[in-house]
């Protein structure tokens, strides 16, 4: 059989006149009539770029000069922007950051949803540095140079980038990168760890190792001692979420993962690899806006759909009458009891469920909430959306992790079932890159 061979590329740079930016960051222009997606430009930018790639629709390259740079360009902080894919747009700054996924979420309701909220809402933004509490960093063992390199991989490359430091990072672990390679590079299986997860709480911050061959004693010992010396604790992985085990500190006491929502009087336990928004600021601020926008009251009923631990949920049960959240997966739904408990909840209930299957066989489908709150993955609500628990509610808070799946669910809201988008706004989540978290709120006409 035949392979197809790669169109060369051209070597030599082009021109080009940067017209928007695209929804990953890229700038957007037209070279001989085609769509060109250009990395490190930015809109009102001439550039000089070199292709990356070339494609039947559209083409990719990367900006090499600016030859008219944008009033909004500013330098970026990583020397290793533009070839890390941790970040897309250092050279943008954070208020403009923000007002272009602002942007972005008002083009996508209106031309994907057809609808536009009656208020825009201000821009939810916290520290722009040190904000990631939760990460999956690549683990490679650099045979030639005898090296383990830990960190981000390399923009549309499985090349691990070689960095000492990540600055969006949490502050415990932005440094340390060159000590994790060290620390790998001393184990008997150094070319058969992948990914080390990070995950930070309030008090404690663990690493989770996967690797793909058993330890040997002598490499556990490495990693206790490693742990012990930096006060991580050391979790370790052969094969799926449940084969997680720790290995220090020894005993339950001396670790927990945790974060406190101090407003609400909440204190939420987690492990290692579940679940949690990776910017503690920003979660208590857009906690602080759901209640806000479903105006919570003692004699509400609520329903909490895609809780996870209970983020919402228990502050939302500190407020209202009663909570119900329900969440996919069962682990992190015990989890939330077990939150619950801890925090001396009781008017929360807590369920697993699919909820991307047939809900009206849930035992809390029909059970009456006159509130109702959404967080979805990125693949959106649309069966919650297309089959509301009767009598609808009052009032729905969406958060949305995509702008296009929340626009696609707020069309079905309003012209199905009767809502108004009272208010929208973006939430920055993750500065620096092209990912936009957003807040709708609906209320029923």
């Amino acid at each position: 059989m035949s392979r197809r061979r790669r169109k060369k590329l051209p070597t030599e740079l082009v021109r080009a006149t940067i017209e928007s930016l695209s929804h990953d960051g890229r700038g957007i222009a037209h070279i001989d009539g085609k769509v060109t997606f250009i990395a490190r430009a930015l809109p009102g930018e001439e550039v000089m770029f070199r292709y990356t790639s070339k494609r039947g629709k559209f083409d990719e390259g990367d900006a090499i000069e600016v030859l008219q740079a944008s009033p909004q360009r500013i330098e970026p902080r990583c020397p290793h922007f533009g070839v890390c894919g941790g970040c897309s747009l250092q050279h943008l700054s954070p208020a403009d950051q923000i007002a272009a996924k602002q942007e972005r979420l008002l083009e996508n309701l209106q031309h994907l949803g057809k609808v536009t909220p009656g208020e825009v809402l201000p821009p939810l933004t916290a520290t722009p540095w040190g904000y990631r509490r939760k990460a999956r960093l690549g683990v490679k063992y650099m045979r030639r140079e005898q090296v383990v390199r830990v960190g981000f991989r390399e923009k549309h490359s499985a090349f691990l980038t070689d960095a000492k430091q990540c600055d969006v990072l949490h502050e415990v672990i932005a440094s340390r990168l060159t000590a994790f390679g060290e620390l790998v590079n001393r184990l008997s299986v150094r070319d058969k760890i992948p990914q080390i997860e990070v995950a930070v709480g309030d008090a404690h911050t663990a690493l989770v190792f996967r690797h793909l061959e058993p330890l040997s004693e002598e490499d556990e010992q490495q990693l206790c001692a490693f742990g012990e010396s930096h006060q991580l604790g050391i979790f370790v992985q052969p094969k799926g979420p449940k084969t997680v085990r720790r290995l220090w500190p020894e005993t339950d006491s001396d670790f927990r993962l945790h974060y406190e929502l101090p407003e609400y009087n909440v204190d939420i336990q987690f492990q290692p690899t579940d679940f949690t928004q990776v910017n503690a600021e920003l979660n208590r601020a857009m906690i602080d806006q759901t209640m806000a926008l479903l105006d919570i009251q003692k004699e509400d009923r609520v329903l909490d759909l895609f809780c996870g631990l209970g983020n919402f949920s228990l502050p939302l049960a500190r407020k209202a009458g009663a909570v119900v959240g329900v969440e996919g997966e069962a682990s992190l739904v015990e989890r939330a009891r077990e939150n619950a408990q801890n925090n001396g909840i009781s008017n929360v209930a807590f369920y697993a469920a699919d909820l991307n299957g047939d809900l009206a066989a849930e035992p809390w489908y029909g059970e009456g909430f006159n509130k109702l709150l959404l967080d979805p993955p990125r693949s959106g609500a649309p069966v919650v959306v297309e089959k509301l628990p009767q009598p609808l509610p009052q009032r729905i808070v969406y958060v949305s992790c995509d702008p296009a799946t929340l626009a696609r669910d707020a069309g079905i809201l309003v012209k199905q079932h009767g809502y108004t988008l009272v208010s929208a706004g973006v939430m920055d989540m993750f500065p620096h890159t092209a990912h936009v978290e957003s807040i709708a709120l609906f209320e029923k006409r």
